[in-house]
């Protein structure tokens, strides 16, 4: 039932689909699905044709959050929260960590668990069904920091506090208005198709590039430069020294679009 719920459409191996399909409960997130998702994202990083990682939602919806109707028996006092949230956390992680680019297209419901996937992905589509909240303020529940972040980091102070605080839904215009939201599909489009159309932007591009890249700005954002200081520079290093590279200056002489392999 758990990988039934997590599905994987690879028609266009460049841009894989993730979906979450549990529509009859609009897609919130049990501990297996949790655990189930963070193994998919994990296994696709070591996908060398894919690029771009799609993450959406089946029936309409992108995801409710957690599935609290098994809050008792999984998440019932510190030491089993402490494990659901590991999970979670181990997720987040797995999607934020991907060396990939990597894109949520979101219709319909995108509340709390599903807001924090959707905000560790790279860029969020959203199309004028998409409503967004993060109800922890009337749960009890206090985000953790990295979560915290992350969200100030899209949306800034003022306005993360008043996501948090408030714990009150939100439109798509309203989500774009105050940066959260990236693009919005256009009239008459899904989510889904605006979002392939976006992916298929980049897609071509260096994969070797992209990787770096999101390493750097992720250590900038998290101000972890230092930190992870050896690993910015193997990926500077690994890029100057790959077959991609060599590639890109023939392209460039060539006067054509150049092919990539990510090596």
């Amino acid at each position: 039932m758990t990988e039934d719920a997590i599905r994987i459409d690879r028609a266009d191996p460049a841009i894989p689909i993730v979906t979450i399909d549990r529509p009859e409960r609009r897609n919130s997130m049990s501990l297996a699905m949790w655990r189930r998702l963070a193994t998919v994202f994990e296994d696709l990083a070591a996908d060398e044709e894919a690029r771009v990682v799609i993450l959406t939602g089946a029936g309409g919806f992108f995801c409710a959050g957690a599935d609290i109707s098994e809050f008792k028996a999984v998440r019932s006092g510190p030491e089993d929260g402490a494990v659901y949230e590991q999970a979670v956390r181990s997720c987040g992680q797995a999607i934020e960590r991907l060396p990939k680019a990597t894109v949520a297209a979101i219709s319909g419901f995108c509340i709390g668990g599903g807001f924090g996937l959707a905000q560790v992905c790279d860029f969020r589509i959203a199309d004028v069904t998409a409503s967004f909240a993060i109800p922890a303020a009337r749960l009890g529940i206090v985000y953790n920091s990295h979560e915290c972040q992350t969200l100030l980091n899209l949306v800034g102070l003022a306005q993360a506090k008043r996501i948090l605080f408030g714990a009150e839904r939100f439109d798509a215009a309203e989500a774009e208005r105050i940066g959260f939201v990236d693009r919005m599909a256009g009239e008459g489009e899904g989510a889904l198709a605006a979002a392939r159309s976006f992916a298929a932007g980049m897609a071509g591009n260096a994969p070797l590039t992209i990787s770096g890249v999101k390493l750097i700005l992720n250590a900038l954002a998290a101000g972890e430069v230092e930190r992870q200081a050896d690993d910015i520079a193997a990926a500077g290093n690994a890029a100057l020294a790959s077959e991609d590279y060599q590639e890109g200056i023939r392209a460039f002489a060539e006067k054509r679009s150049p092919v990539f392999r990510g090596r």
